[in-house]
């Protein structure tokens, strides 16, 4: 069977709106010329539409006019690789999550140690942005929990000292094992995540270990935050101001 027919026999099968790449097609890897060759005549005759770099869908066709891409479909695809995750949703839409903000993010970032991702379909807007670390399944929560942390000024409908006060809760629910490992990932972090998770946890009166975060801190450096002692009286500790 020739790869052009091969191609539109599988995509036949495919359900609509769901995307899909090479990988799903089961093209063999020296015939990827032919196959890109099959996949752009499908899209010239609007059997299927591009998302993005190698991913494409086959449109719904209602009485309404024509359907997009599933979102959650287009997301799956770069928050997973071979059924194992590989980036995670961070941003605003993340701090909406973590009851931060009561803002909707209409563009969504993605952090990831892949290449980077930029989709504009209709109104599904992702970026990325490059992760800290390797991203797994049983890291990405506390890293996106750093991330509020570096971006603590800037999230919206919310001050500093409202978010601390709600990131402060968040960690002490975590496990002991998942309060060292956040310390472990704060390392690979600027400075002033690492001494505002210090603060924090110092705060909380959880008798860890913090000397890892405080040996990494430039002790001349100051964090600026423009929180008060009376807010978080660990600050002084940890050069915020």
């Amino acid at each position: 069977m020739k790869v052009a027919e091969q191609i539109r026999n599988t995509i036949l099968n495919l359900p609509e709106s769901i995307p899909f790449d090479y990988t799903d097609l089961g093209i063999e890897a020296n015939d990827f010329f032919s196959a890109a060759k099959a996949l752009e005549r499908l899209q010239k005759n609007g059997t299927i539409k591009k998302v993005s770099k190698g991913v494409f869908y086959i449109p719904r066709k209602t009485i309404f006019g024509e359907l997009g891409p599933d979102s959650n479909g287009i997301l799956e695809r770069y928050l997973f690789e071979d059924g194992k995750r590989v980036a995670y949703e961070t941003g605003f839409s993340l701090y909406n999550r973590l009851g931060l903000t009561t803002q909707m993010a209409f563009k969504i970032k993605i952090a990831t140690k892949k290449n980077p991702i930029k989709i504009n379909q209709g109104t599904l807007q992702v970026s990325s942005v490059k992760s800290y670390v390797d991203i797994t399944e049983k890291n990405y929560r506390l890293l996106g929990f750093l991330d509020a942390l570096k971006d603590i000024k800037r999230i919206p409908d919310c001050s500093v000292i409202q978010a601390v006060k709600r990131m402060s809760f968040l960690i002490k629910d975590l496990t002991p094992k998942e309060k060292n490992e956040i310390i472990q990932y704060a390392l690979f972090y600027p400075a002033r995540v690492r001494a505002l998770l210090g603060a924090i946890l110092e705060n909380l009166n959880l008798k860890m270990d913090l000397d890892k975060l405080k040996s990494s801190l430039n002790p001349l450096t100051k964090v600026n935050l423009s929180i008060k002692e009376t807010e978080l009286p660990t600050i002084k500790n940890w050069n915020i101001e």
